[in-house]
């Protein structure tokens, strides 16, 4: 085989318990081309520790999305490290030059971590992305389920209130740094709604008052600012890169139910928060019980009456007019419409979930007859 078939890396070797191994660098294009998902299952009988699915776990689509946008991001990164198995008929390595070669082919590279990190460098076309990679050579499978489960079966995954509240260190505007921002302002001030009710990092402090975790308030809001989590992640990408969003006009924020994005992008994020703020004062005027009151019976101020509020909010919001902040005694007048009394936010009348969110937003609809339809379509408002 001359050299042209081979793949040469920088590489160091390392001996741990479980043996022998080498870490290196190489090219995500030289990666993608010679690594390989073993999805075959093990029959019944085998031992239990090798009824892996492939070793790697099933590809999930929405993830590889997910990453194949975020590859192409300014301030893109995958630091740690993929971890393969390699045939010793595939791989050379040289102990004094510290090189490794491997066969330049495809189905070279049994992948044992790393499945959607490569998927997602698929058809990159970007500025060099390299990767460290892990690689065992000649490596059991028993070996290989073992290490496997050690990864993805021990690791304890960061919670979304703390990957929120990362955003905090940003220096670059963000519509989830906004929403995180907001987060904390309504947290932390005396007179608002949410006074001592947000659990910031998703985990109770010993504040009598918390019902909600910073990412089940932030979520609902985060959907009136941008479209979805990879639209959120493009908008930070261009932001970080110098560009301004363009603003979208009416009849876009209708159909998508952008309520606070022209808002976001001209940099009046204090509106959207005061916004927030006297829409959720006027539930507490309206039903001071239900919402004031942390105790086990009551929805409204739980994540149930959150999320239905938050669905209510554009239809409140967009029958008063747009953009523009309006004064709690608005929202108050339109909840004064609502047929219901402290007493009646009990989880046999909603039950917890998105079952009890709905009927609580269909109610909140019904009786104050904001018609769907017609503001979304700008008949009306």
């Amino acid at each position: 085989m001359n050299d042209s078939e081979w793949i040469r890396i920088p590489c160091i070797e390392l001996l741990q318990p479980i043996g022998k191994f080498y870490i290196g660098a190489i090219d995500s294009h030289e990666l993608v081309k010679i690594s390989f998902a073993d999805r075959r299952r093990i029959e019944k009988g085998e031992r239990e520790v090798e009824i892996i699915s492939g070793i790697q776990r099933p590809l999930a689509p929405k993830r590889i999305h997910e990453l194949r946008k975020y590859v192409k991001s300014i301030d893109a990164s995958f630091p740690t490290g993929i971890i393969l198995a390699i045939s010793s008929e595939d791989a050379d390595y040289d102990s004094k030059t510290h090189v490794m070669k491997i066969r330049n082919d495809g189905n070279v590279a049994k992948i044992i971590d790393g499945q959607h990190r490569i998927e997602g460098l698929v058809g990159y076309d970007g500025s060099t992305f390299q990767l460290n990679v892990t690689m065992f050579i000649e490596m059991d499978m028993e070996d290989q389920a073992l290490l496997f489960a050690t990864i993805n079966l021990k690791q304890t995954p960061v919670g979304k209130s703390l990957a929120y509240d990362l955003y905090e260190f940003a220096e670059t505007r963000s519509p989830q740094k906004t929403c995180h921002n907001i987060a904390r302002l309504l947290n932390s001030r005396e007179s608002s709604p949410f006074y001592r009710r947000i659990m910031i990092l998703g985990t109770a402090t010993g504040s009598p008052n918390e019902t909600l975790t910073q990412a089940a308030f932030i979520d609902p809001l985060m959907r009136y600012i941008t479209q979805d989590a990879i639209t959120a992640m493009e908008d930070r990408d261009a932001l970080k890169r110098g560009k301004r969003l363009p603003e979208i006009p009416p009849d876009v924020v209708r159909v998508k139910k952008l309520i606070f994005r022209n808002l976001f992008i001209q940099e009046r994020d204090a509106e959207i928060a005061r916004i927030v703020w006297n829409y959720f004062a006027a539930v507490a005027e309206r039903w001071p019980d239900a919402w004031e009151l942390k105790k086990a019976g009551l929805v409204l101020n739980r994540t149930t009456g959150y999320r239905a509020l938050m669905r209510f909010l554009p239809l409140a919001y967009m029958s008063l007019g747009r953009e523009a902040v309006f004064p709690t005694s608005e929202f108050v007048g339109i909840f004064n419409r609502v047929r219901l009394d402290s007493d009646d936010f009990t989880p046999e009348n909603f039950k917890p979930g998105t079952s009890g969110q709905a009927e609580l937003y269909r109610k909140l609809q019904a009786d104050t007859k904001l018609d769907e339809s017609s503001i979304w379509k700008g008949v009306s408002g």
